[in-house]
């Protein structure tokens, strides 16, 4: 409809206790323009049209234009945090009945259904969006397939519910949609970093391009084990949309002349193929280590072909390749000179 009250607010991240249950925040100022009150459900257009149910804003996010959601509605609607979107009264129907499906093999049966049709009554669903739900200490995935009516619609008691066996074939080569910024406790600080050195090239090479600053070709991450190194690197991959390849330093190293700079080069082919491109490459100084102190050849050979591969970058800003490490001052120095590991 033409005349229907809308407004564009920026997207910002859910707070914790906020995390899963399909609501997004706005302001009175906000609900009153669009005509909406607590427990409504709006509609949030990005790049992709979702749903949610809309709630009051927490008393300091009053007057500041936006919207809180979780990295799941985000991916709904195709937005990242700091992207504007537009939010209005959403036309909702009783959904009559809802396909669901998982984003990988899992085994269920019909009091898994139940259940799962059970958390979800009062939900907005819109065809194509991502439902994440935590069972017994795990998160699963599932997408929502089919719905009657089309459009957006309001799952509830008497909906006809499924929950297709069959993974969703189509995400199965994605860093699935898994792990976002909310999942990740306690680093606020590297979080904004890393967004500043990998999502913003990604998402917005433009302003790169305008201001003549060459985005990083290389990020690496050190800590000790059990820090959230990878999922930071899972985190950012699905906040920016982007592919996202992970290797395992030692599993890449072989004994065959050869075949590990092969590996190598099949990953960054693979990566400019499929671009934005995140390649995640975990314990990097099992392939990285300092030259001068190995004796095998194969270590020198992997090193040298890494460097050129990372130098050789065509789309920079496009990849970005992070390496992982608890011994950073293991790696070849020659990784931590400008453009490469920046």
């Amino acid at each position: 409809m033409a005349d229907k009250k809308e407004i564009k607010l920026k997207v910002a991240s859910a707070y914790q206790r906020d995390v899963g249950r399909g609501i997004v925040r706005i302001d009175r100022k906000s609900m009153n323009a669009i005509g909406v009150q607590p427990g409504d459900i709006v509609e949030i257009i990005g790049t992709k049209n979702t749903a949610a149910v809309v709630w009051p804003a927490y008393p300091e996010d009053e007057g500041l234009d936006i919207i809180r959601m979780d990295g799941t509605i985000r991916k709904n609607a195709g937005v990242g945090l700091g992207d504007e979107v537009t939010v209005r009264k959403a036309e909702v129907k009783e959904a009559k009945k809802v396909v669901l499906a998982p984003t990988e093999p899992i085994r269920f049966g019909a009091d898994f259904v139940d259940w799962l049709h059970s958390r979800l009554i009062g939900r907005p669903v819109v065809r194509g969006d991502y439902i994440k739900i935590g069972v017994l200490g795990q998160e699963l995935t599932f997408i929502v397939t089919a719905t009657t009516p089309a459009g957006i619609v309001q799952i509830t008691e008497f909906t006809d519910f499924t929950v297709s066996e069959k993974p969703v074939k189509e995400v199965a080569k994605t860093a699935a949609l898994g792990v976002t910024y909310e999942d990740i406790g306690g680093l606020k600080d590297v979080i904004q970093k890393i967004r500043e050195m990998i999502e913003l090239p990604l998402k917005h090479p433009e302003i790169f391009e305008k201001l003549g600053i060459e985005p990083p070709k290389g990020v690496l991450l050190y800590g000790p084990p059990g820090t959230g190194k990878t999922l930071l690197a899972k985190a950012v991959a699905n906040e920016a949309n982007a592919h996202f390849i992970a290797i395992n330093g030692p599993e890449i190293m072989s004994k065959y002349y050869g075949e590990s700079e092969e590996r190598l080069r099949e990953v960054f082919k693979e990566a400019e193929e499929n671009a934005p491109s995140i390649i995640f490459i975990d314990e990097i100084d099992a392939i990285a280590p300092k030259r001068s102190e190995v004796t095998g050849e194969v270590e020198k050979r992997v090193v040298a072909q890494l460097l050129a591969l990372m130098d050789g970058l065509k789309s920079r800003g496009k990849v970005i390749v992070i390496g992982a490490t608890n011994r950073p001052d293991a790696l070849d120095p020659a990784l931590r000179r400008p453009g490469r590991f920046d």
